[in-house]
């Protein structure tokens, strides 16, 4: 015969109410229903509060637009424009950025051109648009060697096979003034990339 368990001490059994206050999660819990997921989704399309939406949208596109910014100045690759992606581009900019373009002050010679045109003196006008050319021709023979230069440099680092067209995005940066230059140089001068 069979003994039967002794009623002295009862055994610990989970109570139904323990038990359904705990919802199971992962395996062993029922598939949620289409509609319970439905209704779960569930939100108006257009909010109760319109301009409380609209201003906390306004925010968060501000916030992402500033992350943009700084990611795009700090030179992070995900924030960089198509033109400025890459390896060889980057190489570029810290080669630009590590030396001294007489492009980099062109700016400020057309200025004082510019404040030259006013002297009343036709000798002193003439000197000044001779100058604003003769520096302009200067310029632009830097940037031809700077491109000779980094084509030489990017094939022997990328292989001569690999190397993008890089002369012009070069140049372009080789005449900025320096504290206006995006992504922001992230070298110092004379710290020309390996």
């Amino acid at each position: 015969m069979a003994k039967h368990p002794s009623t002295d001490s009862p055994s610990p059994a989970p109570e139904a109410d323990d038990v359904a206050a705990t919802p199971k999660v992962g395996k062993g819990a029922p598939t949620p229903t289409r509609a319970e997921r439905e209704a779960a989704n569930r939100r108006p399309l257009v909010p109760n509060d319109r301009k409380e939406a609209a201003k906390q949208a306004r925010a968060k596109a501000a916030e992402a637009r500033e992350r943009a910014r700084i990611g795009m100045a700090a030179g992070e690759e995900r924030y960089l424009p198509m033109r400025d992606r890459g390896p060889q581009k980057k190489y570029v900019r810290d080669y630009v950025d590590a030396r001294f373009s007489v492009g980099e002050i062109l700016i400020p010679v057309m200025f004082a051109v510019i404040v030259l045109t006013f002297v009343p003196s036709y000798e002193v006008q003439t000197i000044g648009i001779f100058t604003l050319w003769g520096f302009f021709l200067i310029a632009v023979i830097d940037v031809i060697i700077l491109g000779i230069t980094l084509r030489r440099k990017l094939a022997a680092k990328f292989g001569a096979s690999k190397v993008e067209k890089v002369r012009w995005y070069a140049a372009m940066r080789a005449l900025q003034l320096r504290p206006l230059r995006l992504p922001k140089p992230q070298v110092k001068r004379g710290r020309y990339p390996s």
